[in-house]
């Protein structure tokens, strides 16, 4: 550790100041409890001295961050992270981006949506469901009776259009059984992923990351299937059988340009024993820090 940081140290001395880093949480956690994100910050500002970190908050509060990340469409969350972000003097130059759970997906969806005019460098997601989840065993960070609401709405009317509309989770409800349907209906992950239609503003916005880093927990409990993580899941039209990205339609077809950003480098697979966002100080010093040093 004292080696990374001298090394960090004299990367700050050459370069200036580190590059600013931007945080979103998941489901069922909020911008900036101690224990969790507001912890997160704290060791990533003792391990980069002087780094400018911020943790988004959706919403006037940390009560109203809370419930907008089961009940407020992504596309809105993301269309007001993308405001705040670009209304950030510390931001202008550009940062890296580490989302957490379902803060990957929204991060994410702000490098393709608005990476026209916002400058990120590295994206790094943390267990995210990047071809979404069939199954919600528990949620979230903290225990709440949102949590029930959500598992009994998703397992019974997911592709409901007022349940796409008002339940964060139904818009990336990934359902292998009705291929057709999710590809359809979902309201936020159908577009991110270009499942209907190829935009190639995603496509050159996502390539413009210098790294896109993608984190399984090979224990996670809370995401299913947790090949989600690296873009794999079920083989469409039963929901044992599993594919992995490269085998994926989205992959060979190269819908989001993944092929070629592995093909250049860009992509980056990492994987820690542990459940849903389990991870060790040394793990992410030794694995993660290196990403947010340019």
């Amino acid at each position: 550790m004292k080696t990374l940081l001298i090394f960090v140290s004299i990367i700050t001395l050459i370069s200036g100041t580190p590059t600013p880093i931007v945080l979103w949480h998941g489901m069922g956690d909020t911008c900036c409890i101690s224990f969790s994100l507001g912890g997160f910050k704290v060791f990533l500002e003792e391990q980069i001295p002087g780094v400018y970190v911020t943790s988004l908050r959706i919403g006037n509060s940390t009560v109203e961050d809370f419930e907008n990340g089961y009940f407020m469409k992504p596309d809105l969350q993301v269309q007001y992270a993308c405001k705040v972000l670009s209304e950030d003097p510390q931001l202008k130059d550009g940062f890296n981006a580490i989302g957490f759970s379902q803060g990957s997906q929204f991060l994410r969806a702000v490098v393709q949506r608005c990476g026209g005019f916002l400058k990120i460098k590295n994206l790094i997601t943390l267990g995210g469901q990047h071809q979404g989840v069939y199954g919600l065993p528990h949620c979230g960070a903290l225990k709440s009776k949102s949590c029930d609401y959500v598992r009994k709405l998703l397992n019974f009317a997911a592709y409901n259009t007022w349940v796409q509309n008002n339940l964060v989770q139904a818009t990336y409800w990934h359902d292998p059984l009705a291929e057709k349907t999710y590809q359809l209906k979902s309201a936020f992950l159908s577009d991110l992923n270009n499942e209907l239609n190829i935009n190639e503003t995603y496509v050159e916005n996502l390539y413009k990351l210098e790294h896109f880093v993608l984190v399984k927990f090979n224990q996670d409990s809370i995401v299913q299937p947790r090949e989600t993580e690296w873009f794999g899941f079920y083989v469409p039209g039963q929901s044992k059988e599993l594919y992995t990205l490269q085998e994926s339609r989205l992959y060979l077809e190269d819908r989001l340009g993944l092929q070629k950003m592995e093909k250049d480098g860009k992509l980056v697979f990492l994987a820690t024993d542990g459940d849903h966002l389990h991870f060790s100080n040394e793990w992410m010093i030794k694995n993660i820090i290196p990403y947010l040093l340019n």
